[in-house]
């Protein structure tokens, strides 16, 4: 196809009244899941929050957890907890920062 003196292929109308006629459907679309109760679908930056926080929320109630258990089975007081949920919470920054820097 032929360029402009920007170096684009000028849109043609039909392409023109396909783009229109997308836009058109897709906030009719929104419109009918709005509607229904339907929540809109998350994009990625919001999976990515949601695995973060519950990433960090179960490495420091897993730790607690298990340090309970361990210290009310052995009678050591609350010292097996703190050093659990310590554990936990290094466990998932480590997880965090391991999904944060993978590559897509």
């Amino acid at each position: 196809m032929a360029e402009d003196e920007t170096g684009q292929v000028p849109q043609s109308p039909q392409d023109a009244r396909l783009d229109s006629l997308e836009e058109r459907l897709a906030r009719v679309q929104a419109k009918e899941a709005e509607r229904k109760g339907e929540a809109p679908k998350a994009d990625a930056s919001e999976q990515l929050g949601n695995r973060v926080l519950s990433t960090l929320l179960g490495g420091l109630l897993g730790g607690a957890l298990f340090g309970w258990l361990f210290d009310r089975w052995l009678g050591t007081g609350h010292v097996l907890l703190v050093v659990m949920m310590v554990l936990g919470v290094v466990g998932a920054f480590w997880s965090i920062f391991k999904l944060v820097n993978r590559r897509p």
